[in-house]
């Protein structure tokens, strides 16, 4: 991405969840739901099949079927990243060759991370296996070291990867190491689209100057989110930190009855329902769910 150009992905992109029934299979008829809602609240993307989407827990076909479904209810109102990274390449070749024909508008690859990677080289052998089989589709780096193992410099990558990974559009960068991340929306004078994936911290991401920003919480608080970013851009910055001290509140209040199946519980008391999280995630007691409702409750 150069100076002049547009950034493919910007401002706030929700991260979606897998909705599902009480038995834990997949329930696609919701996702038209909540694909709507979701771009009610102003979210300028979709993350599809990522964290947030369950994707470890999810069969390839399910996977498939999960993207199919976002793809086409998202009707090109929003831009669709269909994250793609598997431990068996071949079968993230599978899941990128398949987003390249559903006509995704990107996908994202977290690296395989069962087997020790310690090198940026091998990394990039990677992402090249898996981009070669979506050419003609822009690739994301999905960098989540606290989750794979995988702390490589993300400089390196984008160094690497101008020859050797022309598809490579940007990072989905969820890591607090703000020096990097300064780096690497930087580097090569703006060339490359980087998106933060800290919800918490979206006003330090906004400070180091990245397009925008891919979280969970966007799903269904980007109108909060949304005052942080016009503050901040309009050189507001006190009230750019209060409506972000608000939202990192709600977060921590989110996260402490738990993690994922704490934001999906989440989702559905101020969004729409998404159903329960699958093993090895437990949904939320009753007691769990009405005492975090009525905190979220005054949160807002």
């Amino acid at each position: 991405m150069s100076e002049a150009s547009q950034p493919l992905l910007s401002g706030l992109v929700a991260a979606t969840f897998t909705p599902m029934k009480s038995d834990g299979a997949l329930d696609l008829k919701r996702i038209p739901a909540v694909c709507d809602f979701v771009q009610g609240q102003g979210a300028d993307g979709l993350f599809v099949c990522g964290s947030t989407g369950e994707s470890p827990s999810l069969t390839m076909a399910e996977r498939m079927a999960v993207a199919e479904t976002y793809v086409e209810a998202a009707a090109g109102r929003v831009p669709v990243v269909v994250h793609v990274g598997h431990n068996s390449l071949g079968d993230a070749r599978t899941l990128a060759a398949h987003a390249q024909q559903l006509a995704a508008d990107a996908i994202a690859v977290a690296p395989p991370s069962y087997y020790d990677l310690k090198s940026v080289d091998v990394l990039v052998e990677c992402l090249q296996h898996i981009a070669e089989a979506a050419p003609q589709t822009p690739l994301y780096y999905y960098h989540i070291p606290r989750i794979t193992g995988v702390r490589l410099s993300m400089v390196e990558l984008l160094e690497r990867s101008e020859s050797a990974l022309p598809s490579l559009a940007g990072i989905k960068y969820s890591s607090d190491e703000l020096d990097d991340l300064q780096a690497c929306v930087e580097y090569g004078r703006r060339r490359y689209n980087i998106l933060f994936g800290c919800d918490e911290m979206l006003l330090s991401g906004l400070s180091t100057g990245v397009d925008g920003a891919v979280g969970s919480t966007y799903n269904f608080m980007a109108p909060l989110y949304r005052r942080v970013i016009d503050a901040y851009q309009g050189g507001e910055l006190e009230s750019a930190r209060q409506h972000q001290q608000v939202a990192s509140a709600m977060v921590e209040e989110i996260l402490r009855h738990g993690g994922h199946n704490a934001i999906k519980a989440a989702m559905s008391l101020l969004g729409i329902d998404c159903g329960p999280p699958r093993l090895p995630w437990k949904p939320l007691s009753d007691e769990a769910l009405a005492l975090l409702e009525q905190r979220l409750g005054r949160g807002r």
